[in-house]
């Protein structure tokens, strides 16, 4: 390909829409105003732009962090001002969703990517999964209307309950749902005592939907 050819073929496409994916793995921000990302998600930015970087576990935008057992924890930035803002984590595949008024759903919180202001969130732990997960899944919950982004590791399945998931392959699931924690002493005798495995998120019922990934996120989830 010559230079210019590549030059071309990817520059950023922009559509005039405020979220917009330039490739499965890169999202661009149109920011007039304030936008909410996960920190260290941005690659390039042009314009205007402020970034306040989120410590605290109460309160506000930074109600987002979760302060782990390990005192570990993933701040978020509020991004402000006027100009393009280029997002990705990791290589990770992303997935917008659009949410209307009465629509919300609850998404680990390392899959998180990135949102609009006026998106309404709560942060959540679903039960305590022993070993390095002690912590519990964090999760954070989300209303609309706005548009989220979401990340996955590769494409991801979308289950109907009741199924049941490998907490660090589970990305997010519908607002009616409420998993509860189980373990299975079976498997745990199978594949070692060491292996996180043995637990699983339990959704029951038959309506609703649950996100997961071919791909099991390793350490603390946050």
């Amino acid at each position: 390909m010559e230079l210019d050819e590549f030059v071309t073929a990817n520059e950023p496409d922009e559509s005039g829409e405020q979220f917009e994916l330039e490739n499965g793995k890169l999202l661009d921000i149109a920011v007039d105003g304030t936008v909410i990302t996960k920190a260290g998600a941005m690659v390039a930015f042009d314009g205007d732009l402020s970034f306040t970087g989120k410590s605290s576990a109460e309160g506000g935008v930074t109600g987002f962090l979760k302060e782990k057992a390990t005192s570990e924890g993933t701040p978020v930035m509020e991004v402000s001002g006027r100009g393009h803002l280029y997002v990705a984590d990791q290589g990770k595949e992303i997935q917008l969703l659009e949410l209307d008024a009465d629509e919300a759903i609850s998404v680990n919180g390392a899959d998180v990517l990135a949102f609009e202001d006026r998106v309404d969130y709560e942060i959540g732990v679903t039960g305590s999964l022993g070993g390095a997960s002690a912590a519990g899944l964090t999760n954070v919950f989300l209303s609309g209307p706005g548009t989220v982004a979401i990340t996955t590791h590769g494409d991801p399945l979308v289950l109907t309950p009741p199924v049941r998931t490998d907490p660090d392959a589970t990305v997010a699931w519908s607002r009616d749902l409420s998993p509860s924690v189980e373990s299975n002493r079976s498997l745990s005798d199978l594949v070692g005592s060491s292996s996180d495995e043995r637990y699983q998120l339990v959704f029951e019922g038959d309506a609703g939907f649950v996100v997961v990934q071919p791909y099991e996120e390793l350490g603390p989830q946050v």
